[in-house]
């Protein structure tokens, strides 16, 4: 299974995300792809098999996924403090893989019936996904 998580900023919910995925699903091929290189770096050390930084990463690694993992924000255009371009958001949605997103409420993007959850069962919910898949 080729999975891809994307994230912005510090990588910080991306890293989790890596290691969630690699500890319960050690033969997917996870590739990384931040928005900054800061967030690709995290994601990298924390053990993806693959990673690149930018728009056009996105946009090709979106087309080869099986799977996309990230903040709900990886679909809205200007999400994540601006990080997120609309080609972006573009090529995540017509992905032709299944999207696992994670709700979180901040950026001016409010998920209603969401509250603020626990960002260590929100990933654990991710990995139950997965392995439905």
């Amino acid at each position: 299974m080729k999975i891809l998580i994307i994230d912005a900023q510090g990588g910080g919910i991306g890293k989790q995300l890596v290691l969630a995925v690699k500890g319960s699903m050690p033969d997917a091929v996870v590739t990384a792809v931040g928005t900054n290189s800061a967030a690709t770096s995290a994601m990298l050390k924390a053990g993806a098999d693959h990673a690149a930084t930018g728009e056009n990463a996105v946009v090709v690694n979106s087309r080869k996924a099986d799977v996309i993992i990230g903040p709900v924000g990886i679909v809205i255009a200007d999400a994540l403090f601006g990080e997120i371009t609309p080609l972006m958001a573009k090529a995540v949605a017509q992905s032709s893989g299944k999207r696992i997103l994670i709700p979180v409420n901040h950026c001016d993007n409010i998920v209603v019936g969401v509250g603020d959850l626990n960002l260590n069962r929100l990933i654990q919910d991710v990995i139950r996904e997965l392995e439905k898949l």
